[in-house]
């Protein structure tokens, strides 16, 4: 059978690896969409900052990739979980209570980064309305 279940050396990311080449597939479809998460992530922050106002991010574009790559990373590790232990509030709010977990994963960014700051708490439901949508955009191109 010499088909793509089988393992056998593939180039991979720039390198040569013994995996399956289906695996390494999806390992460059998924960082290709990690990729492109943080990017958005990054322009929904200065979109963000532009039109709230106390929402603020000190510094220049790197500032904005680190809150992009924040937010990236906490929607990916955190974000699963706590959805996992706050599903009776989900299913009871018909998925209303996902903003409250949007608004709690910002925030978690807003503590992470000395450089952002939501001063109030209109100016996070603001932002996690703002960054939710650039999220539900770039979740339907990937």
């Amino acid at each position: 059978m010499a088909g793509s279940y089988q393992r056998r050396r593939v180039k991979c990311l720039g390198a040569e690896l013994d995996i399956f080449p289906l695996l390494c597939y999806y390992i460059q479809v998924r960082m290709t969409s990690f990729i492109l998460r943080v990017i958005a992530n990054s322009l929904a922050f200065y979109l963000t900052s532009l039109l709230v106002p106390n929402f603020i991010v000190t510094g220049g574009l790197w500032q904005y990739f680190l809150a992009g790559l924040g937010l990236a990373l906490l929607n990916m590790l955190v974000r699963p979980i706590i959805k996992l232990v706050s599903l009776p509030f989900i299913i009871v709010t018909l998925g209303l209570f996902t903003v409250v977990i949007n608004a709690f994963i910002i925030w978690l960014v807003d503590l992470s980064f000395d450089f952002v700051s939501i001063d109030t708490f209109v100016a996070l439901f603001f932002a996690t309305i703002i960054i939710s949508a650039v999220n539900i955009l770039t979740a339907h191109a990937t």
